[in-house]
């Protein structure tokens, strides 16, 4: 039996432990609410002799609990499964993390994950573009989201929520003709920014707004079902996370901890992103339905631990243009 902890619960009690009852391990995920239960479900299904409960937030508000709790000499979770490899390099160097070499890591690239074997990611998400079908234009380049026809119309997630859009945020903002100007127009233009991604892409499919900066599975996952929209990969290019896995160094279950990295990490495990609609890390996998060629999408380049070390510079600064929403 799963236990959800819900965000107000997380926030309201950030300090008490979550009731591990029979769980073998506790992960805390950014992964939505289904998704999350549907990785949990196939680790469970090929590991029947460990259960496992988990709790799911933002990024950023997931580590603030977590912080909470070493600071309180009581850490809870076992693992994370979260948006980006710059979270997991600050706590790799805090020595949070427990180094372990899975044997899944020959069939990735040593790009996706810590030589050390401290984090591993498991699939590959973007941020680019959603519009509504209705949409007075269908923008092709991040700049067309300033353009008088979008006025009002634009809306994106808030890096104090979401860890995908603090790392969108910091690369953009280092791209040349783009950088933190090209927010400061975007607010100019009405642009809004709050919340997370989910937000995003029920504002858009509603069609309170036009256009979000959106991770790409959510849109293309509910243009499947019938949803008023579309993604685009701008022109410029999109930035990504890789949502890493890694153990706490603070787990008393590390060996069942082990088995869920290399699940994840395992084809079968790929193969539940796939189905969800996430382009999987491994190689040699397949894409879903609804994306380009993995080749013909141009992801930015991100300097990790330049973004580690402005991390707190680049949120006062997002927040100076558009609140702390």
């Amino acid at each position: 039996m799963k236990t959800i902890v819900s965000a107000a619960a997380l926030l309201a009690a950030s300090l008490l432990a979550i009731p591990a009852s029979a769980a073998n391990l506790v992960l805390y995920t950014s992964q939505p609410n289904e998704d999350a239960q549907a990785t949990v479900d196939g680790f469970m299904a090929a590991n029947p002799d460990v259960k496992v409960d988990w709790v799911r937030d933002g990024t950023p508000k997931i580590m603030a609990r977590l912080q909470a709790e070493i600071e309180a000499g009581n850490p809870i979770a076992d693992l994370l499964l979260i948006a980006d490899t710059v979270t997991l390099e600050r706590l790799k160097e805090a020595g949070k993390l427990l180094a372990y070499k899975s044997p899944e890591a020959a069939s990735y690239d040593a790009a996706l994950y810590d030589a050390d074997g401290y984090y591993y990611s498991t699939k590959l998400i973007t941020t680019g573009i959603v519009c509504n079908t209705s949409a007075a234009f269908k923008p092709t380049s991040w700049k067309d989201l300033t353009k008088a026809e979008a006025k009002g119309l634009v809306t994106m997630p808030s890096p104090l929520t979401s860890g995908a859009a603090l790392i969108h945020a910091q690369t953009l903002a280092a791209v040349d003709g783009l950088g933190w100007d090209f927010y400061k127009d975007l607010a100019a233009n009405g642009a809004t920014a709050a919340g997370g991604n989910g937000a995003v892409l029920k504002s858009v499919a509603s069609g309170e707004k036009a256009f979000g900066m959106v991770v790409d599975y959510m849109p293309i996952r509910e243009k499947a079902k019938g949803a008023p929209v579309e993604f685009v990969f701008p022109t410029e290019g999109v930035s990504a996370v890789t949502e890493p896995v890694g153990i706490l160094a603070s787990s008393k279950n590390a060996d069942a901890a082990k088995k869920f990295v290399d699940y994840v990490l395992s084809e079968k495990g790929q193969e539940g992103f796939l189905k969800l609609g996430y382009i999987p890390a491994r190689n040699g996998m397949k894409l879903p339905e609804g994306f380009p060629a993995r080749d013909s999408i141009k992801v930015l380049p991100i300097n990790a631990p330049e973004a580690l070390k402005n991390t707190d510079q680049d949120l006062k600064t997002f927040s100076g243009i558009y609140g702390s929403n």
